[in-house]
């Protein structure tokens, strides 16, 4: 009981900030270096265990360390706050300390049965700021006084691993409208225990192992479910159109105190699954039904239903054969798994002012392969495309795309533009200057993963090199674009691309043969279009990329930090490579 008194700042114990202000800092470091009890407290303590029925009062009595054995025992000024006073306290804590509260004594431990404290923590669970109306307060404070008039069992409350530390409430996403639960028979405390807390280490981004393919998974909080959505780039080639998304999953509480796992892959609805939590930033799942996956019609009733998801198309409306084979060998390699997937975490890349745009997840065209998903960070001089979703050439994890910002390449005219052989002259040049940057040894030392150190003033610096062009014409004027067309003989998805930009920068793009054969990265052209859209021209391919910002908004996806994220695209590569 001492200890509890001093850990919140009350009562008469050793770690009583009052106290502590009247001591001197020698007497103070003293203090807290002694044991936690001493002789005079543990025969009190052990007092109040003897007592035949021991009660809240009781354990007030048995904190007070100045009293003797002749003079009445001094309360704990903790335990004389009003309750709604310590609901908004206990409110405050971390869920992970609500259970060794719960154990203190009997009166924390009724109050911990008011749903006003779970209810909050599934608020803020999602970062959400909310204040109780004053209908809600008395309501909330009657229910107190009800529960604090008698005595109940404490039943389950989640608990953390020993020695985890406590991320706050921002870890476990969002509960809608917490209150409503109560007309289904389940408290906040229930969703908290065996909803929110339970399984709290799947919320967020993740990409299935699906070998080259990859993917999206968004692992979220709905009222009374988590559900695993897996997005999907819109159909090829229209790349501006939003995401697709499709559940493969969810978990939702059938009954007061469990919580049940299904999978919603196929079209016979949701079925027995199961959600294994492998490691930290690794999950699987698995169906127990795949029966419910088949059709009546075969595999080739699936094949059609799928192409038609997928593509939005049917085969006969696909005339190129190459990217027949290629459509029908994704069926065939991703329909094995039968929802049978791990997923490992993926970051948001972290944003900082001087950055060229805001970093973030785009839709691409990748020619026969269709739309692909690609992630955009910076690292200093450099940005990178790094692969979420991947074809067999190129797979998922891999950097398609990388941008040297130290070299801004500014376009000719309209009219040579359109040649070809100017474009690739210029961007020639850029090239051989670059190679011979590198062997003479000019560029960075330190390897090129991780940025090169340095304060706000190189930041500003390296952003004002990107404003003033190294190579070609002068560069247009503040606030207007320039023109833009694409040479001819360059092909493109899609033709609906932007026709001006704002500026462009020498960079490479990673091709190779299929199974990733002979990867080698060859010159191209990062062309920055807007805030939202950017493009690649592949010069040995005579290929244009063009890309586009998801416009979504996710929960859970920020990386801790700058160098977890680099830790995170570095694992992603490996295990594609």
């Amino acid at each position: 009981m001492a200890v509890c008194a001093r850990l919140c700042g009350v009562g008469p114990a050793r770690g009583c900030r009052r106290r502590q202000q009247r001591r001197g800092p020698a007497q103070a470091a003293a203090a807290d270096s002694e044991p936690d009890t001493d002789p005079e407290e543990e025969r009190i303590e052990a007092g109040a265990a003897a007592d035949a029925e021991p009660g809240a009062e009781r354990v007030g009595a048995g904190v007070g360390l100045g009293a003797g054995p002749g003079a009445p025992p001094a309360r704990c000024p903790l335990l004389e706050l009003p309750p709604e006073l310590l609901v908004e306290i206990f409110a405050s804590l971390p869920g992970t300390d609500l259970p060794s509260l719960a154990q203190v004594c009997t009166k924390f431990r009724r109050i911990l049965h008011t749903d006003t404290i779970w209810r909050r923590r599934c608020r803020e669970a999602g970062g959400e700021k909310h204040t109780d109306s004053a209908q809600e307060r008395r309501e909330d404070h009657k229910e107190l006084q009800e529960l604090c008039s008698r005595s109940r069992p404490a039943g389950m409350i989640p608990s953390g691993p020993a020695g985890s530390p406590h991320t706050g409430g921002t870890e476990y996403g969002v509960c809608e409208n917490p209150r409503r639960l109560e007309s289904a028979g389940v408290s906040c405390r229930d969703v908290y225990a065996q909803l929110l807390h339970r399984y709290r280490h799947i919320l967020g981004l993740w990409q299935p192992d699906i070998g080259p393919y990859g993917g999206l998974l968004n692992v979220v909080v709905d009222g009374l479910f988590i559900v695993g959505w897996m997005y999907l780039p819109p159909h090829d080639p229209h790349v501006d159109d939003p995401m697709r998304f499709k559940p493969l999953f969810r978990i939702h509480l059938m009954e007061r105190r469990s919580a049940t796992v299904e999978c919603m892959y196929g079209h016979k609805g949701p079925h027995n699954g199961h959600v294994q939590i492998v490691k930290k930033d690794e999950f699987s799942t698995k169906c127990n039904q795949t029966d419910h996956h088949r059709m009546s019609g075969g595999r080739q009733e699936e094949f059609r239903t799928w192409l038609r998801e997928e593509w939005g198309r049917t085969l006969e409306d696909i005339f190129h054969e190459h990217m027949q084979e290629l459509i029908l060998m994704k069926f065939i390699y991703t329909s094995q798994y039968d929802n049978c997937l791990t997923y490992r975490r993926i970051y948001l890349p972290p944003s900082r002012p001087e950055d060229l745009m805001k970093p973030g997840l785009f839709k691409g065209t990748y020619g026969s392969h269709g739309l692909e998903i690609v992630m955009l960070s910076f690292h200093g001089q450099y940005a990178r495309g790094t692969k979420i979703t991947g074809d067999p050439n190129i797979p998922a994890g891999q950097q398609t795309v990388e941008v040297d910002l130290r070299h801004r390449i500014q376009l000719p005219d309209l009219e040579s533009l359109c040649n070809f052989n100017e474009l690739s002259r210029l961007v020639l040049e850029v090239h051989e200057r670059v190679r011979r940057e590198q062997e003479a040894g000019d560029s960075p030392s330190l390897p090129r993963e991780q940025p090169a150190a340095g304060g706000p003033d190189d930041a500003g610096a390296a952003a004002q090199d990107r404003r003033e062009p190294r190579d070609g014409a002068a560069p247009a004027p503040a606030g207007q674009g320039q023109p833009f067309v694409l040479p001819v003989g360059v092909s493109s998805r899609n033709e609906k691309y932007p026709r001006t930009c704002r500026m462009c920068f020498y960079g490479t793009g990673l091709i190779a043969g299929h199974g990733f054969t002979s990867p080698e990265r060859t010159p191209g052209v990062f062309v920055l279009f807007d805030e939202n859209r950017f493009g690649f021209l592949w010069l040995e391919l005579k290929s244009f990329s063009l890309y586009s910002r998801v416009q979504a908004t996710f929960q859970n996806a920020d990386a801790p930090s700058p160098q977890a994220f680099d830790e995170m695209l570095k694992n992603i590569q490996s295990l594609s490579t």
